[in-house]
This record gives C-alpha cells, structure tokens and sequence, in this order.
C-alpha cells in the first residue's frame, strides 16, 4: 500500500518558527525614518536660524531693557526706553513717513505686476527674452539705483523737473516736502521690484487650466473680466506672499531713502525728517547717537509693528472675494 507523503510549502518551517526577533526592530526603524527623516533634513534650517535669527531677537530685547551705550552695558531700566519712545515724536514721524511710502510702493508695485505678468502670460514673441528683461532692475545695484534717481529727481538738472517743463509745471524740489520726497522714493521701490513680483504672478498663472480661460471668452469675458474673475482668485496664494513680503520690505526701507538724501542729513531723511524711515531713524540713534539701548527699542517696536501689518495683510487678502 503506498504512503502518500504531503509536501511542506518551501519556508513553512520558517514561518511556524515564529517571527525574526528582528522585526520589530526592523518596523521601528522603518517608522522612525518614515517620520523623523523630514524634520532631520530640516533641522539644519532651524539652527542656522536659531543661531542667527532668534538670538539676534532675543538679545535686542535684552538690550533695548538698558541703557546701553559706546562704553558698554549700563543699568537695568525696564520698559523705560519704550515709555521714552512711545513720547518721541520722531519716531511717530518715522513710522508716518514709512507708511506713508509702504502704501505708494506696495500697491501700485502689485497691480503694476499683475497686469504686467497678465500680459507676458499671453502668446508673444521673445516671450523668454521679455520675461527676463523684467528681471534687470534687481540685477542692478540698489546703489546706482538710488544715485540714478537721485540725479532724476535733482531740483535743478533732474529728468524728472525737465520733463514736468514741458508741461507748464514749475521745477519741484522733490527733497523738501513730505509727498514729492515718498513719490520720488517710492519710485524708486516700484521700479525694482515690480518684476520680480510679476514673475511670482507669471509662474502662479501658468498652473491655470487654459479651459478656464477659453469658457469666458465663449461667454463674452474679455480680457480684464477674465483676469479679475479667473486669474486673481485662482492665484491667491502668490498674491498673499507678495503683499506680505512687500509689506515687510517697506517697514525695513533704508538704503533708498538714504541715498535719495545726500548730503549731512540723509541719515535723518532731510532737514525737518520728511522722509527718515523707522530703518533710519533706528540706525540714527544706535550708530550715530551710540544709544544702543534705545535703539533695540526701535528695532523691536518695528518687528511688532511689521507683525501686526502682516497678520492684517494676511487676513484681508485670504477673506477678500
């Protein structure tokens, strides 16, 4: 009689051995590189950033709580410096002056850009060449971008002046009065950076679906309807990032307006301050004055107020519809 003998599937006994004693070792290490890889890989970001950001922070902080000086650290003082700063009237006059051109900057620069990169988002010729030819103004030194303009806006041999002649308009003394001065800066802002927002605009609007685009014009949409109904909602994310990072670049506005000044009095924005931004005024009183304490008072009065505008900015742009 013969005996049929069943086969055993090739690692049964493997399998009735039970599981490795590696295993779970094994699992563990699997999850803890599936989790912890990205926060390794971003951990040197956070360092630098500790090391140069938040104890450069902390450490103003501190010293705006004394009175700090050239020849080292004084006393203990509290809130003394901001009580003083909350009563100085420059710097009520700085935080004017650089709202002031914050508000001529940002939202004609913003606007400028969206039509613009509407338009290099349309089929043209060079297409390449024109969008990268809206890149020259931040290759170019804000240096000789501030003494360019300089020259522009010179009362008596400016373009600027030359040009309003023709018109029947009287030369401008574009540095004595608190408008002409934040337009004449403010230009100077808009020109640098109306393309570099406009290519944030253009790389946003390539991710549109052209469907989109080609419904509205069935429908009659023309050109400004389309932008406004279709592009400005659907980019809402580079529009946020623009008027944030545009509002934080205003609130820092230094170099401009201090080359636009010449002169004895650049660092104070002219002879009456119609134009020291909070940046100057800042600088004026830690490294010209050598009052470092009441200068980190400034310094830490700017990063709240640039906080406050852009959790305001953040909010107004994600609810308007």
């Amino acid at each position: 009689m013969a005996t049929h003998l069943r086969q055993r599937p090739v690692g049964a006994a493997a399998h009735d051995a039970g599981p490795s004693p590696d295993a779970p070792r094994a699992r563990l290490l699997s999850r803890l590189d599936t989790k912890g890889s990205p926060y390794l890989f971003l951990a040197p970001f956070y360092v630098v950033f500790a090391v140069f950001g938040l104890f450069p922070l902390g450490y103003t902080a501190w010293v705006s709580m004394h009175s700090w000086s050239m020849t080292g650290k004084g006393d203990f003082i509290g809130f003394d410096n901001y009580t003083e700063l909350f009563g100085d009237p420059d710097f009520w006059n700085a935080l004017v002056n650089t709202l002031g051109m914050l508000v001529l900057a940002t939202v004609p620069q913003l606007f400028i850009a969206l039509v613009l990169a509407g338009l290099l988002n349309q089929k043209l010729r060079a297409t390449t060449f024109l969008r990268m030819g809206v890149l020259l103004p931040i290759v170019t030194s804000v240096a000789a971008v501030g003494i360019v303009f300089s020259q522009i806006y010179d009362r008596d041999a400016g373009m600027a002046n030359g040009l309003l002649g023709l018109v029947g308009v009287h030369p401008i003394d574009w540095r004595a009065d608190k408008w002409s001065s934040w337009l004449a800066i403010s230009t100077m802002v808009n020109w640098r950076w109306t393309g570099y927002n406009a290519l944030i605009y253009l790389a946003a609007m390539q991710s549109i679906p052209r469907e989109l685009y080609e419904a509205a014009a069935i429908d009659g949409a023309g050109r400004m309807r389309q932008l406004w109904s279709i592009t400005v909602p659907m980019i809402r994310p580079a529009v946020i990032f623009t008027v944030i990072s545009s509002t934080i670049a205003g609130m820092q506005l230094f170099t401009e307006p201090l080359i636009f000044g010449q002169g004895n009095y650049a660092i104070s924005g002219g002879t009456l301050r119609q134009f020291q931004t909070l940046s100057m005024y800042m600088f004026e009183k830690a490294f010209r004055d050598f009052d470092y304490g009441y200068g980190s008072a400034v310094a830490w009065m700017i990063f709240l107020v640039i906080m406050l505008l852009t959790l305001i900015n953040f909010l107004v742009v994600r609810r308007a519809k």
